[in-house]
């Protein structure tokens, strides 16, 4: 992993950038794409090879562009297949040297896979597993840092579906976010910086009505957010003791903190229990049957340090369980 200057004509463009080198094959959009809430995510705007992101950081807010540069892989299974050979980030406005300084974390460059690629270790993995990462070599896990960023959004999906939580996220973000800073002509539309904890702790009680988030979750964020300075040190502390202090205030399990975690820390280990499908859904992929967050936790024991690589693995199959029992229904009390 190499991060250098930004050439001149890349430099010039742009308040602040540098190149970041994976030096292996590197896919940006699927080592970012955890940090997306849906595809209308109001902060992000995918253009092909280039992602987009409107971040608030203590200097203020910014907006970054990430630039997947083509090469080709030289050895493996992805010899001869166009993979980048730099990820050229450049960012404008108040909080665009703190956003930049900080991205080569947030596109993986921390993330480590040697343990999990360990002849012996990987002899271990299920067979489905060891095939997922041999197609897969290119994944990364991003540890992006924003501890706000990463917690408001998954406590709006406690309890609710994926569908409800996001549409309250856009909700909320579309109204009480700010215009990312400019970039010049090229520019998202639309593109929109989210509430710092301020913005969060301004929202009136009725918005969140409106956003379909019920008074339960709203409470949550509430009091997470009213200690954003002491939450935001948790970025600097391990995953486990990051994920652990999330769990002392009230409304955060362990379903949230682990979600939390494995965005914010890139967390290889931490397993989202609690889910209301990933326990049957790794139970079926690995055993053809059903199984709860307890047999989960058995299950992938002998993996212990990388279980959330495992995870991971499984879903970049598109393995799809057998849907069977009722599903989750959406619900909206917006006008009650």
């Amino acid at each position: 992993m190499t991060i250098a200057e930004a050439p001149p004509r890349l430099a010039a463009g742009a308040d602040v950038s540098l190149c970041w080198y994976p030096d292996a094959p590197y896919s940006l959009a699927r080592t970012v794409g955890p940090l997306l809430r849906g595809n209308s995510d109001p902060s992000f705007s995918v253009q092909g090879s280039v992602i987009w992101n409107a971040v608030a950081t203590p200097d203020g807010p910014a907006t970054l562009r990430f630039s997947a540069v083509g090469g080709t892989a030289g050895t493996g299974h992805d010899a001869g297949r166009p993979v980048p050979a730099r990820v050229d980030i450049q960012g404008w406005g108040p909080g665009a040297g703190h956003a930049v300084r900080a991205a080569p974390r947030l596109l993986g460059a921390d993330d480590d896979w040697s343990g999990f690629d360990e002849p012996g270790f990987h002899a271990t993995l299920p067979r489905m597993v060891r095939e997922a990462r041999r197609r897969s070599m290119a994944l990364r896990l991003p540890a992006s840092g924003r501890m706000v960023d990463q917690l408001v959004p998954i406590i709006l999906e406690q309890k609710v579906t994926v569908i409800e939580a996001r549409r309250g996220y856009r909700y909320l973000v579309t109204k009480f976010g700010t215009p990312a800073p400019p970039a010049g002509a090229s520019t998202p539309a639309g593109l929109l910086v989210p509430p710092t904890a301020a913005g969060w702790l301004g929202i009136p009680s009725w918005e969140w009505h409106r956003a379909g988030v019920g008074p339960q979750r709203s409470a949550t964020v509430m009091r997470a957010l009213r200690s954003a300075v002491a939450l935001e040190r948790l970025a600097a502390l391990p995953a486990v003791e990051a994920g652990a202090k999330l769990q002392t205030i009230p409304g955060i399990g362990i379903w949230t903190a682990a979600e939390v975690v494995q965005r914010t820390h890139g967390c290889p280990d931490s397993i989202a229990v609690g889910d209301y499908h990933l326990a049957a859904y790794v139970g079926a992929a690995l055993t053809g049957r059903r199984t709860d967050d307890a047999g989960m936790i058995e299950l992938l024991a002998p993996w212990s340090g990388h279980r959330q690589r495992v995870v991971r693995m499984i879903q970049s199959t598109g393995f799809r369980k057998p849907t069977f029992g009722p599903r989750m229904t959406i619900q909206d009390h917006r006008r009650h």
